[in-house]
């Protein structure tokens, strides 16, 4: 694929000539799309992954590397949003894959993987004494919420500005009118002397405090330990409970980001790479919480759920966990995920250039701004319109990451797949330095 070079300073126009080299490369996903529009609104049926003017669509993955219905190759750098950590078809996940299904599926039982699964993921994970399975991220944050508001009989949730706990769950920008029906009250993230002014009047009210230990969706935006551990103080002052949603962070160390800051929420929910790249969420925490659910008891509550233990995500998720992303494995791509964000940090420092790539580990995002990032009212300062441009530039040379700006790595790219995005990184640094430089000084 070839990309074009303004030489002008006009992000608009610049961006509308990627646009139009972007529809011309890719004439037969256009037409997918189309086709797609007949059956399902705006041809999607998952919001987070359509682009304007359309999306592209992928025929095959294999390793860290994807093809389009178009015949372009790409470096696959956002590895399904944290869930594809294995890269595309593991010989081990592949292999447990069909082992499950030589076994039959949907037993409408207990089967003999999932107790051994859910050790593995209690030993793992500081804070889970007893953990329930789910199909989702989204699933695992609705019911550790639910139940925290059914222990503690209160209505309130403390959420934050930016933040993303699956599909009813969504606070970045102006939030969704399909968020789950509960009584929130909306904090900024990073800041604790604002958080705590907000909660006060409402102290005997509040039932949770949900938060992400690094904002994913709003741009890989990491908390500072000094705030998380005054959320955990806040909880237990207010006799909230705090839930650290890892969903997407708990791959960025053995135990999570709960393990490294040393600070243990009382409900962590799970999801993504866990299930080997199926779909699968979980939420655990301490035994006296996670015993509310046990069936035994008269008083139980309930948690349904036809495919919460099935067998190709128990099989797929055990052997992910136990023999390909053990902590050996996990410090590896989280050490190797920091020196390339900082690498990309080098190139446009070296420039003076308004942009600046955020994250931890093996998760890192870009920004068009140099000014500091703490929260999503930071992240909404940088030039919307120049990432835009960032992104269909980049995939025109054959990078694939989502057009938001956030990159996941995968065991299964290599240095070579990091200089390839590297030298992206360069070119586009050099070709669109008037952009960047006027958007500075602008």
């Amino acid at each position: 694929m070839t990309t074009s070079r303004p030489a002008n300073i006009d992000i608009g126009a610049a961006l509308a000539e990627a646009e139009e080299l972007y529809q011309a490369n890719n004439p037969k996903s256009l037409a997918q799309h189309r086709s797609a529009c007949a059956a399902m609104p705006g041809g999607n049926t998952r919001s987070a992954i359509h682009v304007d003017p359309f999306p592209l669509t992928m025929v095959r993955g294999t390793g860290a590397r994807l093809w389009d219905l178009d015949g372009h190759e790409y470096v696959d750098f956002l590895s399904e949003f944290t869930a594809g950590i294995y890269g595309h078809s593991h010989p081990a996940i592949r292999q447990a894959i069909n082992a499950a299904l030589e076994g039959g599926l949907n037993f409408g039982a207990h089967n003999a993987t999932e107790a051994r699964f859910a050790a593995v993921i209690c030993a793992r994970f500081p804070s889970i004494e007893l953990v329930r399975f789910t199909n989702s991220g989204t699933e695992a944050n609705l019911m550790a919420v639910s139940a925290a508001r059914a222990i503690t009989g209160r209505p309130k949730i403390l959420v934050f500005a930016g933040g993303y706990h699956g599909g009813v769950f969504y606070f970045r920008g102006h939030g969704s009118r399909l968020n789950a029906p509960f009584e929130y009250l909306l904090g900024r993230y990073n800041d604790l002397a604002a958080v705590e002014a907000l909660v006060r009047p409402y102290r005997a009210e509040l039932a949770a405090i949900l938060v992400e230990p690094m904002q994913g969706t709003t741009g890989c935006v990491p908390a500072e330990r000094s705030f998380l551990a005054g959320l955990r103080a806040l909880a237990d002052e207010t006799g909230a409970l705090l839930i650290f949603d890892e969903v997407m962070t708990s791959r960025l160390a053995p135990g999570g980001l709960q393990e490294v800051h040393g600070i243990l929420p009382d409900l962590t929910t799970l999801g993504k790479y866990l299930g080997g790249g199926m779909s699968f969420g979980a939420f655990g925490g301490r035994s006296d919480i996670m015993g509310r659910f046990d069936p035994r008891r008269p008083d139980a509550f309930q948690h349904a759920g036809t495919f919460n233990n099935n067998v190709l995500t128990m099989n797929a998720g055990l052997v992910g966990l136990t023999e390909i992303y053990t902590p050996e494995r996990t410090h590896a791509l989280n050490a190797s995920g920091d020196r390339l964000r900082q690498r990309l940090n080098a190139v446009v420092q070296r420039r003076g250039l308004a942009m600046q790539f955020t994250g931890l580990g093996s998760m890192f995002s870009v920004h068009m701004t140099d000014a500091p990032i703490r929260s999503q009212e930071d992240a909404e300062r940088g030039n919307a319109k120049l990432r835009d441009l960032f992104y269909f530039d980049l995939v025109a040379r054959g990078i694939w990451f989502a057009k938001r700006g956030m990159f996941a790595l995968s065991i299964a790219l290599d240095e070579q797949d990091g200089d390839k995005l590297a030298e992206a990184v360069e070119e586009f640094s050099e070709t669109r330095a008037p952009l960047l430089a006027h958007t500075q000084s602008g």
